[in-house]
């Protein structure tokens, strides 16, 4: 096992992310509310900017506990920024928000 967090730390990338979390019963889950079309709206995004490994990266994630059936969670790492609902077409102004407007 290798200890990483300093060299994390020094690329200053924002971690973008997003619940791809899918669950069968009663439940509202991610994966349904277009959670995998929000990863390839932002890598998209990203990758558009030059930005893709450079200024942020784009993880798919398990369940962030802000599931709803109007859309998927994404949060900001290290930011410590939280959403909810988010749907595909609300990436661009969402990312322009946090990772643009915000440095």
């Amino acid at each position: 096992m290798r200890r990483c967090t300093d060299a994390q730390r020094d690329r200053g990338l924002t971690w973008v992310l997003v619940c791809t979390n899918a669950r069968d019963g009663e439940h509202a889950a991610c994966a349904e509310a277009g959670g995998d079309a929000i990863v390839d709206a932002a890598t998209d995004w990203l990758r558009e900017r030059d930005l893709f490994w450079t200024e942020a990266a784009v993880v798919e994630t398990s369940c962030l506990g802000l599931c709803s059936e109007d859309g998927a969670a994404v949060g900001f790492q290290p930011r410590d920024e939280w959403y909810a609902d988010v749907r595909p077409e609300d990436v661009p102004e969402l990312l322009a928000e946090e990772l643009v407007d915000a440095a």
